[in-house]
């Protein structure tokens, strides 16, 4: 089945918490893993929370990543959303499992937009016919 999209839900489990409270850390690992998986980059925020915690995301013109941390549980969660067939999110998501150090990851894959008596690849930008 096609649709317009992939999306990952990443459980990055058993990670150092050193590197899941470090700001900058945090925004260089989830700006390398969109580099890795070719994506341009239009936008990066991320935010650290007080006593600790990391929220931030990468926009990308093939769609997003993001991430919460936990470093008091050593976990942090992840997103992938990407459009089209260029990018890999495969690629980004083991870039970010090897460099938050997750002993214990998890992925679930959706396929987003999928649209009802469509079973044909669908192109992620619009074009008129």
């Amino acid at each position: 089945m096609h649709g317009l999209g992939t999306h990952l839900l990443i459980e990055l489990r058993d990670c150092d918490s050193s590197t899941l409270r470090d700001l900058k850390r945090v925004t260089d690992i989830m700006v390398g893993a969109a580099l890795h998986a070719k994506a341009t980059i239009i936008d990066v925020s991320f935010h650290e929370f007080s006593p600790f915690g990391i929220s931030g995301m990468v926009v990308i013109a093939e769609s997003h990543l993001s991430i919460h941390t936990w470093p008091e549980y050593n976990y942090a969660a992840a997103d992938i959303f990407t459009c089209g067939d260029i990018i890999k999110p495969e690629e980004a998501s083991d870039y970010l499992i090897s460099n938050f150090k997750s002993k214990n990851p998890s992925i679930v894959e959706m396929k987003r937009g999928i649209l009802s008596g469509k079973n044909e690849k669908l192109p992620h930008k619009y074009t008129e016919a």
